[in-house]
């Protein structure tokens, strides 16, 4: 098979990319004491640095513990999870491999037990349906942000990405999907506000747009990817009630807030009932990186890329699964199939 541009070369906004090959952001909870990244974590991520992915976003790293809903997951403040995160990075670099740090914070998707007894924050009290997926506790009904917090929130994804930046990452994905704080704030039926900050389509988007210009701001615009997740399930939620005129709004905006990267990540559902849905809806109205993909074979990818649908493929499952996935993908040969069971394990 002739190679294609899957496997080409590919210049992110000066960021070699030795291939179009994206490992997804996947969360593991294989951080130490304090949530500092550990040997096991380094080892992980050069692993499918060695093997080939382009650019590896790496699991949602905690922006403050504030955000914190999962256990054992790393954060990205304070001086030892920065210092632990360094040697990550530099081992995913001598692989010619580019590394951005998921920005994340649970918001609602969290429960007292890792607040320090605490509620979880959210854009309103409305209680999440479910257990957590660690722990299987029942979630709580969190607590309303203030107007005066919401600036707060804003600097932490601001400080997270400064933090990420003295790590050494290349850059860092701002986690506005799969039913975390900031798509609580964009789904209307979470979002019961009567501020600025609720009610209609500008107000509800108003808070990832602080975000994303905060953090555009603080490390620039070719350094910066949004996650989101407009068709999702995730929590009893499946895809935003008004989701057209969602992205129809809020792609525009995303532009003009300075965003040159966006990855469409639409969990537990088929490629082409839900992310492809949003990729083509969003696609005539986006000029930059577009990254989504998740399960596609090579073929589907390679049509993508070809039809101008994606810039950049992600993989999640298939490469937690096959540490080589890249080599084999590119060489046809057989998957290893992935098993829940492989999240317990770094391999």
């Amino acid at each position: 098979m002739p190679e294609s541009s899957l496997f080409q070369p590919f210049d992110l906004f000066g960021l070699a990319l030795k291939n179009r090959v994206v490992m997804s952001s996947m969360s593991r909870s294989f951080a130490g004491p304090g949530h500092v990244p550990t040997d096991l974590m380094r080892d992980y991520y050069a692993r499918r640095a060695e093997n080939g992915v382009g650019l590896i976003l790496t699991e949602g790293t905690i922006v403050h513990p504030s955000g914190d809903g999962y256990p054992s997951v790393p954060y990205v403040c304070g001086p030892e999870p920065i210092a632990g995160w360094k040697p990550i990075v530099e081992k995913v670099h001598a692989y010619q491999t580019v590394l951005f740090c998921q920005l994340w914070h649970c918001g609602r998707i969290s429960h007292p037990d890792f607040l320090d007894g605490a509620l979880p924050v959210s854009s309103s009290a409305v209680k999440p349906d479910g257990v957590t997926s660690r722990t299987k506790k029942p979630f709580v009904t969190p607590r309303a942000l203030n107007l005066r917090e919401i600036p707060e929130i804003v600097e932490m994804f601001a400080a997270g990405a400064r933090n990420a930046r003295i790590a050494g990452f290349d850059g860092v994905e701002i986690h506005g999907g799969h039913g975390y704080l900031i798509d609580q704030f964009l789904d209307g039926r979470i979002n019961q506000r009567v501020d600025e900050y609720g009610g209609s389509i500008q107000n509800r988007c108003r808070f990832l747009l602080d975000v994303v210009k905060g953090v555009v701001s603080e490390i620039g615009s070719g350094r910066v990817a949004l996650r989101i997740s407009p068709s999702r399930e995730m929590n009893g939620l499946y895809e935003w009630p008004d989701m057209e005129a969602m992205l129809d709004y809020l792609v525009p905006q995303l532009v003009s807030a300075g965003l040159k990267i966006l990855d469409v990540s639409c969990a537990r559902a088929d490629y082409f009932k839900t992310s492809g849905k949003v990729v083509r809806r969003l696609r005539p109205l986006w000029p930059h990186i577009l990254l989504g993909g998740a399960s596609l074979s090579r073929r589907e990818a390679e049509k993508e890329l070809s039809d101008g649908w994606l810039d950049l493929v992600t993989w999640g499952r298939h490469i937690l699964a096959n540490p080589d996935f890249a080599e084999r993908l590119r060489s046809g040969r057989e998957l290893i199939p992935y098993d829940a069971g492989m999240l317990n394990t770094l391999a």
